[in-house]
């Protein structure tokens, strides 16, 4: 039992490790989509891209949730270096393979608006 729960734990932090998509936060339950933008920027032969992504929440709403996902499975990465959940703000910095197209489709989710 316990070996098992071990294995368990490393192989989830492995798969974590390995996958090339950024999800934080909430991002399915009692938030709306604020912002989804699909980024992509063209493969430059032994050159690695990195670009940026900046979302400023119209109406200082804080962020609940956010989702970067590479449908190309490449080894693209994707990191928050300022703001993201809890701010009204985000900035992202994303990274591609040497070579390689860079494709992320970004999802910003913020509370619902329930004013009556």
């Amino acid at each position: 039992m316990r070996i098992s729960f071990i294995l368990f734990i490393c192989s989830v932090t492995y798969l974590s490790v390995k996958a090339s998509h950024l999800v934080l936060g909430n991002v399915s339950d009692r938030v709306v989509l604020a912002n989804q933008t699909k980024v992509e920027y063209a493969g430059f032969p032994f050159m690695k891209r990195v670009k940026f992504f900046f979302y400023n929440t119209p109406d200082n709403r804080p962020i609940r949730g956010i989702q970067a996902l590479d449908p190309l499975h490449t080894k693209s990465s994707v990191n928050v270096t300022a703001g993201g959940v809890g701010f009204p703000f985000v900035n992202l910095r994303m990274k591609s393979e040497r070579g390689t197209t860079m494709v992320f489709d970004i999802g910003i989710y913020v509370d619902p608006d329930l004013r009556y």
